[in-house]
């Protein structure tokens, strides 16, 4: 960690101050809390003033530097560090102020604390080579000695409630020993932040135990091969559903090139990722890049994942040159609809939009409570609420099946197409939903992340409006082709689904509202169409997708 002289001191000081804390903490356990408890309160503000110090050191160093800075990472992490240091010294004084409730400390194993105590102190010794040699396998022991601690509390909150529900005497006692136990516990997750900060500042990006370990495991193959250098690891994205995403990069500086995506979060996303990959080996290979490594831990798992070569097309999109982007829509198109003819099954499929708008519509609601209004009348028009024509659309959308279905993307955004401009090829990214389907939720979903695109220069936008406009011209004629001819109706319904569901990720009320009222028109025109008129019936993409 690069951190400049007078933060790292301070830092040093502050280590002193909590070490010299926990150790008169100790002899208030084992001898006369009065002179060493008083000690303890009386000493709180300094460590508190040292924090401080760094904080506000770190904030100067951090005015100075450009935004993304090699050094921002350590100067973040010396503010997390004093932190937890300084809530370490917070816990002592909440200790002392539990043990002067205490009539009589020998019921409560006193003896047991100091051993606790040491280990913390043990850590806080680390602290300062793990910072200054930038050390991780330092700050992986500190993390250690937390787990030792928890299973010092462990036993000793299970002696505590036996002796609860035993014994009838020293009930107070033992209720201010849980919560003395509990406060000890809290100085090991201390600990285990600050051991986390100091791998995550070594790292560059933020990270948990949990997930350096699994990143350690998943490139250890990587490491085996005769790369150009050591691997660095950096910081891509965070999902919506918590998973982080991070690109691993061999070699160094100009030369640094990225091998493979590092993918870590909840068990259950990133087995589905993983099958959805395998399925697509399966049904259509070359379009889901290889899984390199998997590994699972706990609730946790992580994911290496092969780099693809390319630009994602939303990058296209808003940067690429026109000619970039025309061939990159034209293979688009005739990669899906390839896909779409050799995963054809003849099995009628409903996709359900409304069903899925109606899944949502609670955390639509709590983003956009506005959306809620019941029965209106307007200048004598009467309006129905919203959630009365989902019930008729859901309804009226049953008698409207796709005729087939295909293997879909599942979450076909902008920003999970992959297009390589040397190989004139399409790749699919982030596949945990994909899955034998209407092939309109895929259109609708591509449509509708265009639109949302938050992007006000007029010339970007009417392209992409154009793209938009132009992608549906080309599934249009695929329906065509296939005999759909509810695919139009399909598509209101979708791109319904799709505008509203998607007003829950932003905060920009117009924006919001203009995919809001897009949906309820969408559902209206689709639902006021007869059956016997549904093969007549066209979306008016031009009105719809309008700069």
């Amino acid at each position: 960690m690069k951190i400049p002289k007078n933060i790292r001191d301070n830092l040093r000081f502050l280590c002193i101050e909590v070490d010299s804390l926990l150790e008169s903490l100790e002899a208030c356990f084992l001898e006369d809390v009065v002179v060493q408890g008083r000690r303890i309160l009386d000493r709180g503000g300094y460590a508190y003033n040292l924090k401080i110090r760094i904080h506000n050191a770190s904030l100067q160093q951090l005015s100075f530097l450009k935004k993304g800075g090699d050094n921002t990472m350590s100067l973040r992490a010396a503010e997390f560090i004093a932190t937890d240091l300084e809530r370490i010294a917070e816990l002592c004084r909440e200790c002392v102020k539990q043990i002067n409730y205490l009539d009589e400390r020998s019921e409560i194993f006193p003896e047991r604390y100091p051993p606790m105590l040491a280990l913390i102190r043990e850590g806080i010794a680390m602290i300062g080579v793990a910072v200054n040699d930038s050390d991780s396998r330092q700050a992986l022991k500190i993390a250690q000695l937390e787990s030792q601690i928890d299973r010092s509390y462990h036993r000793l909150y299970k002696r505590y409630i036996t002796a609860l529900k035993t014994n009838g005497k020293h009930t107070e006692s033992f209720v201010t020993a849980l919560f003395l136990a509990h406060n000890v516990e809290q100085m090991g997750d201390s600990l285990r932040n600050i051991s986390e900060t100091i791998i995550s500042a070594n790292i560059g990006q933020p990270v948990n135990f949990e997930r350096y370990h699994a990143l350690q495991e998943s490139v250890e193959h990587l490491e085996a091969e005769a790369l150009r250098g050591q691997l660095t690891v950096l910081p891509i994205a965070e999902t919506r559903s918590g998973s982080a995403i991070s690109g691993v990069h061999a070699g160094s500086g100009n030369e640094r090139e990225p091998i493979a995506i590092f993918k870590e979060g909840q068990k259950s996303k990133l087995k589905e990722e993983r099958q959805g990959v395998k399925s697509w080996h399966e049904i259509y290979p070359g379009l889901a890049p290889r899984i390199l490594s998997y590994k699972k831990r706990g609730q946790s798992a992580a994911l290496l994942i092969e780099h693809l070569p390319g630009l994602t097309f939303e990058q296209i999109l808003l940067s690429g040159n026109r000619n970039q982007l025309e061939l990159s829509l034209e293979r688009l198109c005739e990669t899906l609809q390839a896909v779409w003819t050799q995963t054809r099954n003849e099995e009628p499929v409903a996709a359900g939009f409304i069903t899925q708008i109606g899944k949502r519509l609670p955390e639509i609601y709590r983003i956009h409570p506005e959306f809620r209004p019941g029965r209106t009348n307007i200048c004598g028009l009467k309006r129905p609420a919203f959630a009365d024509i989902l019930k008729k659309a859901e309804i009226y959308e049953k008698d409207f099946l796709a005729p087939f279905s295909v293997y879909i993307h599942g979450d076909f955004n902008v920003d999970n197409i992959i297009y390589d401009p040397a190989e004139n090829r399409i790749n699919f990214i982030d596949l945990h939903r994909s899955r034998y389907m209407d092939y309109v939720q895929d259109v609708s979903v591509f449509m509708v992340s265009n639109y949302r695109l938050q992007i006000l220069d007029h010339h970007v936008r009417q392209r992409i409006m154009a793209v938009a406009r132009d992608f549906c011209e080309s599934t249009r004629r695929f329906a065509a082709e296939q005999g759909d001819d509810s695919f139009e109706i399909r598509l209101a319904l979708g791109l319904a689904r799709s505008f509203i569901t998607s007003s829950r990720f932003t905060l920009d009320k117009s924006q919001a509202r203009r995919m809001f009222l897009r949906s309820c028109y969408l559902i209206e025109k689709a639902i006021a169409t007869p059956a016997s008129k549904v093969s007549s019936f066209k979306v008016p993409i031009k009105e719809i997708f309008v700069v």
